[in-house]
């Protein structure tokens, strides 16, 4: 038999399997379906049509130190997969967020591990046994690779692809391939950006910027300033230019010339 705390807020057809756990203070929007033995702790916002797979744990307090029992939330938006004995942990103050969220269409594969206040965007991969650290971001349609790990604070971009075993320690910008150990910029997303409706003409484009960015010998200040004024305005190319500049930990490096 499944537990439903009382005071749970439950859309419409839901179905909850036997032996799965739901705690009071959750919202949960129409269609959902939470599978046997699946666990939603306090603090939990969830929107329609999402599954929550055996063993998978949704907003369980953070794993941090700084943590002091706090109100503190997980929001997750619509027709979001969360694969078996992935774990979503629970916001915190000291971030200045409170609340981990995850936006819709996104699929969290088996074993994956949401620390607190990370911000993942719509459409978005986690593949099994990645691991975030507390305040990764990952923008819209950006993809995590299997038992990839991020150092906290790290950003991935919008339709960035992060190969499996990737270690985060630098921002991975828009856009792009990263791979390698040291992680390492490996060229553009070309087949994600196509698939998902870019021309060839924005694809050519966006190669083209990563090109100075990387190859034409200017650091990165020096980069952003000649793509600035000699590249038309776009949303890509603005969107390059704005991540690159609020990156807190730098960009990854282009790949080392092979001995």
């Amino acid at each position: 038999m499944a537990y439903v705390d009382p005071a749970a807020r439950l859309g419409d057809n839901i179905e909850v399997g036997p032996f799965a756990f739901i705690d009071g203070n959750v919202e949960i929007g129409d269609g959902c379906h939470i599978m046997n033995g699946a666990t939603i702790c306090n603090h939990v916002k969830m929107g329609k049509d999402c599954t929550v797979f055996p063993s998978a744990v949704v907003g369980a307090i953070p794993q941090d130190l700084k943590f002091e029992g706090e109100d503190s939330w997980v929001e997750i938006g619509d027709r979001v997969n969360i694969r078996e004995c992935a774990t979503i942990n629970r916001g915190t103050k000291a971030s200045g967020k409170g609340t981990t969220r995850v936006g819709s269409d996104t699929l969290i594969m088996s074993y994956a591990h949401i620390a607190h206040d990370c911000q993942i965007g719509n459409h978005c991969i986690i593949v099994s046994y990645a691991g975030l650290a507390g305040e990764t971001d990952v923008e819209d349609w950006g993809v995590m690779g299997g038992k990839s790990g991020s150092h906290q604070f790290s950003k991935v971009g919008t339709h960035a692809f992060v190969a499996a075993y990737a270690k985060l320690t630098k921002d991975v910008p828009p856009y792009v391939l990263a791979g390698r150990e040291p992680l390492v910029f490996e060229g553009v997303n070309r087949v994600g950006l196509l698939r998902r409706g870019f021309t060839e003409e924005q694809v050519n484009e966006i190669k083209d910027i990563y090109d100075t960015l990387y190859f034409k010998g200017m650091n990165v200040s020096q980069a952003v300033e000649f793509i600035e004024a000699n590249y038309p305005a776009s949303d890509h190319r603005d969107t390059i230019l704005r991540f690159i500049r609020e990156s807190k930990r730098g960009i990854i490096p282009k790949p080392r010339p092979v001995r």
